[in-house]
């Protein structure tokens, strides 16, 4: 690895070390954000930037809750995180068994 930068080390030594474990932050922190209700909840000031889970709270009224659009919305709220899952499934595996293991 003779005349490589520091960044060339990184890009082909430590990177792929830490690839898994990095897709898998990822992919929690897509997850984490997904279901984020309450900073949503505080922050936007539109309804246009609210979050699913912000979103579903709006159809549970003072004396009535439509549960056959709360749970229509929650189970169409799943799909982007199940095609995230299903794609990223083998990063997902091997990132979180990485993380018990001693170095």
């Amino acid at each position: 690895m003779d005349g490589v930068s520091e960044l060339g080390i990184w890009w082909r030594i430590a990177m792929p070390l830490v690839k898994s474990a990095v897709a898998a932050l990822c992919i929690f922190n897509f997850i984490g954000n997904w279901n984020a209700y309450l900073w949503p909840l505080i922050i936007a000031s539109q309804r246009e930037f609210y979050t699913l889970p912000v979103g579903l709270s709006f159809f549970r009224g003072e004396s009535t809750v439509e549960w056959e659009k709360i749970m229509t919305a929650a189970s169409l709220a799943t799909i982007p995180l199940l095609i995230v899952f299903i794609i990223f499934q083998r990063q997902i595996i091997k990132g979180i068994a990485l993380t018990g293991m001693k170095a």
